[in-house]
């Protein structure tokens, strides 16, 4: 399995000899409006692409969209997308996605393809009020002979849910998205360093690999921070946190 962290929590992945690109967040830098209600009021992206958003979206065999959110399907990405790429995500969000011009695959129950197995699974977009108005989100489990068992949890806080992935599917490797994503006198609805640790806890066979952060005004753990307090704790190698467009190499052993 190779998996490359593009930006933000945008990743490309070579799983099972299929080619996905995930949560693509391709805009320019400064292309959005700062996240509202939030204490760094700067445009989105914070940075730009390390590689040309063109060269992401050729030699795909699918793409993968855990919630519809800005900072994961931006208007680039709707743009470069091929048209007949199928784009799993949330049943939910399938005539969102379809009124893009995008062809919309509903992940409900386990889907193979080409000897892949995607599974969705649960989790919470912050503290109760806050994830009932950002909607709903979804995070996926890929499996494979001969890979490591990959869950990209998606933007979701250590929940039930996320426990619950864990103790299903006994993943080799978590993505989890970091960042403490927050707005003004809120909690995180994304996972800050205590979560990220917690999480590890929970799955201490697992590689965390930390994504979701220095690209999205709203994010306030940068990955320079989280790279601090992981070599506090010894995690170095169990916890990771990836430079933008850094390619890991990850064996099922």
């Amino acid at each position: 399995m190779r998996l490359g962290l593009i930006r933000h929590a945008t990743l490309l992945l070579e799983f099972g000899g299929l080619r996905v690109l995930l949560d693509p967040m391709l805009d320019p830098m400064g292309a959005q409006p700062p996240v509202p209600d939030s204490p760094n009021p700067q445009p989105n992206p914070l940075v730009e692409l390390a590689m040309p958003a063109e060269s992401l979206v050729q030699g795909l065999d699918l793409c993968v969209v855990t919630h519809t959110h800005a900072d994961h399907l931006d208007s680039t990405a709707g743009k470069l997308i091929p048209k007949d790429l199928p784009v799993i995500c949330q049943p939910a969000q399938v005539a969102h996605i379809q009124h893009g011009g995008l062809t919309a695959v509903p992940l409900e129950a386990d889907l193979t393809l080409a000897g892949v197995t995607l599974s969705p699974t649960g989790g919470i977009h912050g503290p109760e009020i806050l994830a009932r108005e950002l909607g709903p989100v979804m995070g996926v489990v890929f499996a494979a002979e001969g890979e490591p068992t990959t869950y990209v949890a998606g933007d979701t806080v250590m929940c039930e849910a996320v426990g619950d992935a864990v103790a299903t599917h006994a993943p080799d490797v978590i993505v989890v998205n970091a960042g403490a994503a927050q707005f003004i006198d809120s909690e995180p609805i994304t996972m800050d360093a205590d979560q990220v640790f917690a999480l590890a806890d929970a799955a201490p066979d697992a590689i965390i690999i930390a994504v979701h952060m220095d690209a999205v005004n709203h994010c306030m753990l940068s990955r320079a921070r989280l790279r601090e307090l992981v070599a506090e704790r010894g995690l170095d190698g169990r916890i990771i946190a990836p430079d933008d467009a850094q390619m890991l190499e990850i064996g099922a052993d």
